[in-house]
């Protein structure tokens, strides 16, 4: 009688299992060619992304390239140790997430800006003229836009020699330590508002003209609608990018920072990625710069994980969807 019952229970998990077998085999006939198309990128970001990854071993190792991981002696927490009592370490994070909150405030929102005015728009001629000139500076490299920033508001650049020729004594915005953080968000504005734009303007062209429309017909005004139908349309868009954004908190950018950090010193511009960069490389101490990257990791995988949490408190799905 006890053998019956347990293979009555076990039969529907049998049933369940050849079911969901068959639906993977019928997936998997139905998207093959969507598969093979992104085999590449799968292999490629298993070669050079996550194959390395098993290389942050070295932070809990004295690592030395001249014996290898096999030969390198195993300290355990020691790099962590040693880097959470480093006072430069804590001003590097302190750096970093200040920046990480300005750019949040200034530079995330100006792109849903720009893509609702640009929206407005009724000449699509001049929407794609205005799209292409504010999307283009996304694909300068950073030495060209720290370049025209040095030429513009530098110590001999256009607005100083502006300011002598009416008598006024030149402003060199580049080297100021106390504005740095606004100048780094103003270059991260200008470079990439345009490509964050183009994400949102696609976000856009999916909300119904219908529930305009119906909105305008019931006595709507411009700014109802934008309240009640475009920014709901836009709230998944929004509630995603914020999470990727969290992810990346702690990565602000090595380059736009390494050309900037000898003219303002490394108290304002020195962030997590730079500390890695002199402490690990130019230092040799491969372990205690792997460890500051680890540490850098482990805190963005706990961002996205509370904030995609979050995303489905307020009913949206996040990243990746609620199992």
């Amino acid at each position: 009688m006890k053998a019956e019952e347990t293979r009555q229970t076990k039969e529907p998990v049998h049933r369940r299992n050849r079911s969901g077998g068959a639906k993977f085999r019928h997936r998997l006939r139905r998207d093959w060619p969507l598969l093979l198309m992104v085999a590449p990128v799968i292999v490629l970001l298993g070669v050079f992304h996550y194959f390395p990854t098993l290389g942050n071993v070295i932070a809990f190792q004295d690592y030395s390239p001249y014996t290898g991981i096999r030969g390198s002696d195993f300290v355990g927490f020691a790099n962590f140790q040693r880097m959470f009592s480093e006072p430069a370490f804590w001003r590097a994070v302190a750096n970093t997430l200040s920046i990480t909150v300005v750019q949040l405030a200034f530079f995330f929102p100006i792109p849903i800006g720009l893509a609702l005015l640009l929206n407005s728009v009724l000449s699509a001629k001049i929407r794609n003229v205005i799209q292409g000139i504010v999307y283009l500076p996304h694909f300068f490299s950073w030495v060209l836009v720290v370049s025209l920033f040095q030429q513009m508001i530098g110590g001999a650049g256009l607005l100083s020699q502006t300011l002598r020729e009416h008598g006024h004594s030149a402003i060199d915005l580049m080297t100021k330590p106390d504005t740095f953080i606004l100048l780094v968000t103003a270059q991260a504005v200008w470079k990439d508002a345009g490509w964050g734009m183009i994400v949102f303007l696609a976000a856009l062209s999916t909300i119904s003209p219908e529930l305009y429309e119906s909105a305008a017909a019931d006595g709507a005004n411009r700014w109802r609608r934008l309240w009640h139908i475009t920014l709901p349309g836009l709230r998944p868009v929004i509630v995603l990018l914020l999470i990727l954004r969290l992810g990346d908190a702690l990565t602000v950018g090595f380059e736009q920072f390494i050309l900037q950090r000898s003219a303002v010193g490394g108290n304002a511009a020195e962030v997590l990625d730079t500390f890695v960069y002199y402490q690990g490389l130019l230092a040799g101490d491969f372990g205690y710069g792997a460890a500051a990257g680890l540490f850098k990791g482990v805190v963005g995988l706990v961002l996205v994980l509370v904030a995609n949490r979050f995303a489905h408190m307020v009913g949206e799905q996040g990243v990746y969807s609620r199992s």
